[in-house]
Parts: structure tokens; C-alpha cells; sequence
């Protein structure tokens, strides 16, 4: 057996393997594909191993697209790489019906949507998809005092963005006549009552577990209390269940149904002053909506029977109710407590901040919507609390990119670099290294360029560098701006391979983001400003177009007065 055939042989697997892996071959693959396609010849691994290592070397400092290149030329057979999908799906239901599920997304309309939003209505709407079903957007807005009109149009675009669209939308302040008259049912039945005491005094009767005086009012007396407390006659009065004061449950201890808010609704103006608590509303509008599996986070969990009992005493229907563990990421708050004073402090520039895992957010960054769908599934539906790496985003979003993002040039921190007799060219650059449908752009080179300064660093006098899909230089002199020669265009092993821009160029400012918290405490250092050339073409790119700046990594484009910036999505 011949030591070539054996260099064949392992040079394209290496192609392939480095093609699958970002340009980087692992000799141990490599080694086992050879050996498997000389089994017959009785070949020891000591005569294939040096080989290998040799040929992966080889292989390793060739540039991605030339790599793929040769392996076109040479095994073109290997550029199809099987992948196994990934079951990016949810479990089944319990007790779910084809055509007779019904779900719900019920924001309040008081903020940005967030990933932990985007779980849940994910969750939701895929489950009536999945069912056949139907799926309602109900806006929880029973707090006028969080509540604000622009966010209803702004939470709705978010989800539209997700790829959610809903079959019925309603608010649940629409239904508040409904939730007086089951009130005042229960109130009949001897199963609420109207309580006037300091919330002080409430919270402290809750926490030893002691029944308050208002208990044992009559019922007469609780129902002119009640209408008192719609006609604003009274105030600092609650409509409390009589649930168990001495319940292990602390959520049974007689829980607040209703309370005053004297304040405007967005939507109704004055026309109402008692509202519902969430106990009281998420349990009616999910049974009286006909939802059949309303999800909520794990938190919620202990009111569960709170939830349950209010139905059983009402007389309506029980859905399946489920919960799920909130969806959180490293070093990216979630809570508008802290995120709000972050922007009120100018610490960020508002809730579509990059820093942010806000949809709006995480839209700016180059996150795809599709990347936070098969983000969400990753992680399951289980209650087990954890709080995920956002380099699984990254991860996701890099393999959705990678085969449809275009490449460019862009050079950080550059300086100026003077190359002698250089011959004038117009080079003809893909766009892409494996889909041709992309396109390619021409780039015209005369002699001056632009490198990155850290990369001329570990460079000396003599020594002989490429530029990228160019040609080789040797440099000549090193000071203020770098002067070279030309040095022909064959490949030379072991050679430096460097990004560059011709002279025609624009400046860009791309701003690449941190971890905003770094063990729970905020981080001044979480944004990075870079500065940069790039290539001319860019100026041709609109605002939202996700690229790759080769080397750089992925980024994110818009136009801002006159000017294009870019934002770092990841590596």
C-alpha cells in the first residue's frame, strides 16, 4: 500500500470533516474513516496515523471556502452531510381532543414581551396547532395602575414577529359585569365576604393565621358592602374568599378576589373602580373562554387550589391546568424591576437594548424568531427551574444563519497598508462558500488596503502573509501604516491568512454585547463600541439584514441618519 494512496484517502476526509466542523478538522474522526476503507489491507494504525496527522495539518490552515472548494473538485460526494433532525416538538396533552383544545396567552399589557413571554405563548399556540385547536389572546389588564393603552398594539406586535397568530382576542376587563355578578353569587352563598381592614392588619391575620372580625358579618351587610364598594361609596375595602386562615397553604388563607383602584383604565376610563385579582380572573375567564389546558409558570403553583376551589364554588367548568418553569437566562434580567431602572438611569438605551432578552431586544441582536421557538422546545415543559447559557440561543441562531446569512468584509481597529506593485484586479467573491444563489460581489483592488492592527502586531519586516482570497504580500516596513510587496499567488504553507478591505470602504460602528449582570450585580462593561472598515458593498444592505462579517462574526445592520451600524448577534 502506498503512502500516497494513503494521503488521498485521508485528504478527503479531512475536506469533509473540516467542511462539517467550520474549517477545522479532528484527526481522531479522520483516522477512524481511514482505517474503516483499509480494513481489508491489513494496515497497522501506526502506518495511517502519522499520515493523518500530517494531511489534517495541511488541511487545517486552508480557508473554509478554499476547502470547500476542493472537496467539489475532488469528492463532491462528501459535501452532503446527513444530518439527523432534531425532534423540535411537545409532548401530548392530557386528557386533549383533536379539534377540542383550546389554549391561551393572557399578557398584561404593561411592558415588552420577554423570552420568559415568548415561552409561554409558544407553548400555547402550538398546542392548538397541534390539536387542531384554537388559541385566544386574552390581555389581563385588571390593574389600571400597570396597564398602558400603547402596549397592547406593541405586545401584539412582538407575538406577530414570534410567527403567533390567534384565533380570538379579547381583554378581560370586557367581561367585568360577569366577574360583579359571580362575586356577589359568592357572597350570597356565605363563601366571600367584604373585608375593611388596614392591609396591614390583613397581611399580618394571614401570617399567624388568624380569622378576621370581618368574617362574621352578615350577608345583608356584605352585599351593601359590596355594592358600596362598586358605587365609591366606601374605600380600602377587598372582597376576600373565606377560604381556611389555619390552611398550610398560605394561598387559602383567605385570599383577596376584588379591591378598589381608584385610578383610569385605558380602555374604560372611570367607568369602574373594583377589579378582580388574578386568583379571581385567570380562574373565570379560563373556564367561562372554554379553555380546556391553560399553562402558567411554576410559581403560581400553590394557588392552584385557590384556582380550583373558586370554580367548584361557582359551579364551572375545570379546565386541565398545568404549569411550566419559567424560562430565564444568564445574566439577562427578565423583571422590569430591574430592568427599569437600568433605562431610567441610561445604563441601557431602552427595552430593545441588545443587552436586553426582550423580543425586541433579541430582535435588534439578530436573533431569529425561529431560533427562540426551537429555544424554548430545547428546554422542555417541566417544572425543574433553570437558568440556560444564552450561548444555546447563539447556538441555534448560528445554524439557521450559517446557510443563509451573506459574507462580508469588515476590519477592526484597521490600519492603512501600501502594497508595492500590486497588480490592479477585480476580484469576483461569493457571497456565500456553498450557495451559489446568493450571489457574489466584485471587489476592486489597486494598492492600498486595510488590516487589523492586532493581526500586523505579530507580524515582522520579512515576513510573508496572505490576503484572504487575494493574493501573498511580504512586508516591507512597519510604522504609522504598513508598507509591503507583492509576493505571487500561490499558496504558501503555513502562511498567515488576513482579513482586509480594499480602499474603497465605510466606516462602521458595531456594538457587541456582554453579560448586562455578572453575579447578580450590574455589569458598566457589558457593551463593547468596535470600530471598523467595511467592505464598500455593505452601503448597498438595509436595516434588519443579518450578515457575516468573515472572521468577525454575525451582525446585524441599520441605517441610523445616514449611518450604518451593526449589531453583534455571536460568533
Amino acid at each position: 500500500m502506498s503512502s500516497e494512496k494513503i494521503q488521498k484517502t485521508a485528504r478527503k476526509y479531512a475536506l469533509q470533516n473540516a467542511v462539517q466542523f467550520n474549517g477545522k478538522a479532528n484527526v481522531k474522526s479522520v483516522v477512524g474513516k481511514v482505517i474503516a476503507t483499509f480494513k481489508k489491507e491489513d494496515l497497522s494504525p501506526k502506518d495511517i496515523i502519522p499520515v493523518v496527522s500530517s494531511v489534517v495539518k495541511q488541511v487545517n490552515r486552508i480557508p473554509l471556502n478554499e476547502q470547500i472548494s476542493e472537496l467539489k473538485k475532488t469528492a463532491p460526494e462528501l459535501l452532503q452531510k446527513e444530518k439527523k433532525e432534531r425532534d423540535f416538538s411537545l409532548p401530548e396533552l392530557p386528557d386533549a381532543e383533536k379539534g377540542k383544545v383550546i389554549t391561551r396567552f393572557p399578557p398584561e399589557p404593561n411592558g415588552y414581551l420577554h423570552i420568559g413571554h415568548a415561552k409561554a405563548s409558544i407553548v400555547d399556540y402550538e398546542y392548538a396547532k397541534m390539536y387542531n385547536g384554537k388559541f385566544i389572546l386574552r390581555f389581563d389588564d385588571t390593574n389600571p395602575e400597570n396597564v398602558a393603552l400603547e402596549f397592547f398594539d406593541v405586545q401584539k406586535e412582538d407575538l406577530r414577529w414570534l410567527g403567533i397568530e390567534w384565533d380570538e382576542e379579547y381583554h378581560t376587563s370586557d367581561h367585568l359585569e360577569k366577574h360583579y355578578k359571580l362575586a356577589e353569587k359568592l357572597i350570597k352563598q356565605k363563601d366571600a365576604y367584604v373585608c375593611v381592614c388596614h392591609s396591614d392588619a390583613i397581611k399580618d391575620g394571614r401570617f399567624q393565621g388568624k380569622e378576621c372580625d370581618c368574617r362574621d358579618v352578615s350577608n345583608e351587610k356584605n352585599l351593601y358592602l359590596w355594592k358600596d364598594m362598586i358605587s365609591s361609596s366606601v374605600e380600602g375595602a377587598v372582597l376576600r374568599l373565606k377560604g381556611d386562615m389555619k390552611s398550610v397553604n398560605t394561598a387559602m388563607r383567605d385570599p383577596t378576589l376584588f379591591r378598589i383602584i381608584d385610578k383610569p383604565h385605558p380602555l374604560l376610563g372611570d367607568k369602574y373602580r373594583v377589579w378582580p385579582t388574578y386568583d379571581f380572573a385567570g380562574a373565570v375567564e379560563d373556564s367561562l373562554s372554554g379553555v380546556t389546558h391553560p399553562f402558567r409558570t411554576k410559581e403560581y403553583e400553590l394557588r392552584d387550589e385557590c384556582y380550583f376551589r373558586l370554580l367548584e364554588l361557582l359551579k364551572l367548568r375545570k379546565p386541565h391546568l398545568m404549569e411550566f418553569a419559567r424560562l430565564s437566562i444568564e445574566g439577562m434580567p427578565v423583571s422590569k424591576r430591574k430592568i427599569k431602572p437600568l433605562i431610567d438611569q441610561g445604563k441601557v438605551s431602552g427595552y430593545d437594548d441588545i443587552r436586553l432578552p426582550t423580543l425586541r431586544g433579541l430582535k435588534k441582536r439578530g436573533i431569529l424568531p425561529e431560533t427562540i421557538k426551537q429555544f424554548v422546545f430545547s428546554q422542555g415543559i417541566s417544572k425543574a427551574e433553570s437558568s440556560a447559557a444564552f450561548s444555546l440561543v447563539e447556538a441555534i441562531n448560528r445554524k439557521l444563519l450559517d446557510s443563509a446569512a451573506k459574507r462580508y468584509f469588515f476590519v477592526q481597529d484597521p490600519i492603512k497598508l501600501v502594497v508595492d506593485n500590486a497588480p490592479s484586479m477585480k476580484k469576483t467573491i461569493s457571497l456565500h462558500p456553498t450557495d451559489e444563489k446568493l450571489g457574489s460581489r466584485i471587489i476592486k483592488t489597486d494598492n492600498i488596503f486595510f488590516v487589523p492592527k492586532t493581526d500586523m502586531k505579530n507580524l515582522n519586516i520579512g515576513d510573508v502573509f496572505r490576503l484572504k482570497d487575494l493574493y501573498n504580500i511580504m512586508i516591507t516596513k512597519k510604522n504609522k501604516e504598513i508598507n509591503a510587496e507583492y509576493a505571487g499567488e500561490e499558496l504558501i504553507p503555513d502562511s498567515a491568512k488576513i482579513q482586509w478591505t480594499a480602499e474603497k470602504v465605510i466606516k462602521m460602528i458595531v456594538f457587541v454585547p456582554g453579560l448586562l449582570y455578572e453575579n447578580d450585580n450590574y455589569n458598566p462593561n457589558s457593551l463593547e463600541k468596535v470600530e471598523g472598515f467595511a467592505e464598500d458593498a455593505v452601503s448597498q444592505l438595509e436595516t434588519g439584514e443579518i450578515v457575516q462579517f468573515e472572521r468577525f462574526g454575525f451582525v446585524r445592520i441599520e441605517r441610523q441618519n445616514n449611518n450604518i451600524i451593526g449589531f453583534f448577534a455571536h460568533k
